[in-house]
């Protein structure tokens, strides 16, 4: 019996530290996140890095929290709800880090008898720090606890005609009447290992500004070019002229080389070129979370505005969007068809 799980990244219980600490530890504690030796790895999470961000945290949580719980749990069942009624395949909710556990997820369709599964990272674009680290804790607990089921992943879905689409009509709906001076890409950023770490030719991804333009195996896990290309396509399909847009990577940790050209350094000089009202688009995140509606919506505005900025708009992800949840319960239902003719 076929099923799917729909993955996303996970929040903490409440905006409290008590709550914070434990999840941002699990998270920062991820190998893949933060890819050092484990005891470099414990010495700077929980050495440091604990002391003080849990409860800078929990105040940002604090901000963006709705009644109902934190907002990408919220959307995330949403969308969760609308999928399963557009498919006849068992569909489960989980997430890599907190209390909605994969295992709890996997369990939940173990329960209803299934056997293959497909797994589904909510990321359009393939990163270590996200796609693989779910792949790879999901492969764990099924060797564990579910050695009968089997594995398929969805791919990075960053180019695929109906994601853009999707994307690019809910951009559309938003920008109506909204006449900016610059259209902002904001992806999250990640350190430049990360890139060359999961490069499959070990020689392609330099990162020089030309790599990404040159086709190569490389690109299927490829952050950056991925990014880049989600990119190209929105504007071609929405017809913006080259010089109304920029791409940009924001939530960086200090210490490392990440990706560049930083949102929030790039934001804060638009005012003083002229640049005063622009929108902003997070196509790295299906669901609105943390790092859009309080570093992009909340904390990106208001420097924006203190540096002479006059206008701001924050694109929302696509959440439990109809087309979105449409598209996704496609995907599910021509993954069942090809898994049955291949049985």
């Amino acid at each position: 019996m076929k099923g799917v799980l729909l993955v996303n990244l996970g929040s903490p219980e409440s905006p409290t530290p008590k709550d914070v600490k434990p999840y941002l530890d699990e998270f920062l504690m991820d190998k893949y996140v933060i890819d050092v030796p484990f005891l470099l790895r414990a010495l700077l999470v929980r050495g440091i890095i604990l002391r003080k961000r849990p409860e800078e945290s929990a105040h940002a949580y604090e901000k963006i929290w709705w009644e109902e719980g934190s907002p990408l749990i919220v959307l995330s069942e949403r969308m969760h709800k609308k999928v399963k009624k557009l498919v006849d395949t068992p569909v489960a909710l989980a997430m890599r880090y907190g209390t909605m556990t994969i295992e709890k997820g996997l369990q939940e369709l173990h329960d209803q008898g299934v056997t293959e599964v497909l797994l589904f990272p909510l990321y359009p674009q393939y990163a270590m720090a996200s796609t693989l680290t779910i792949l790879v804790k999901a492969e764990e607990i099924r060797k564990k606890k579910f050695p009968h089921m089997t594995f398929t992943d969805v791919p990075a879905f960053y180019n695929k005609p109906d994601y853009i689409e999707n994307v690019a009509n809910v951009m559309k709906k938003h920008l109506e009447g909204f006449d900016y001076d610059q259209l902002v890409f904001s992806y999250h950023g990640i350190p430049e290992r990360h890139i060359r770490k999961t490069d499959v030719t070990k020689s392609h991804c330099k990162i020089d500004g030309s790599c990404c333009n040159t086709p190569s195996p490389a690109h299927d896990f490829c952050y950056r070019h991925q990014c880049y290309e989600t990119t190209r396509q929105i504007v071609k399909l929405l017809g913006i002229p080259e010089d109304k847009y920029c791409l940009t990577f924001q939530s960086r940790l200090a210490g490392d080389k990440w990706l560049e050209p930083y949102t929030d350094v790039e934001i804060n000089k638009m005012p003083a070129r002229g640049i005063k009202k622009i929108a902003v688009v997070t196509p790295a995140f299906v669901t609105d979370c943390l790092e859009t509606l309080e570093e992009i919506a909340m904390r990106a505005k208001e420097e924006f505005e203190e540096n002479g900025g006059q206008e701001f708009l924050a694109i929302p992800c696509l959440n439990d969007d109809d087309s979105w949840c449409e598209t996704v319960s496609n995907w599910i239902k021509e993954w069942a068809v090809s898994a049955q003719k291949m049985a």
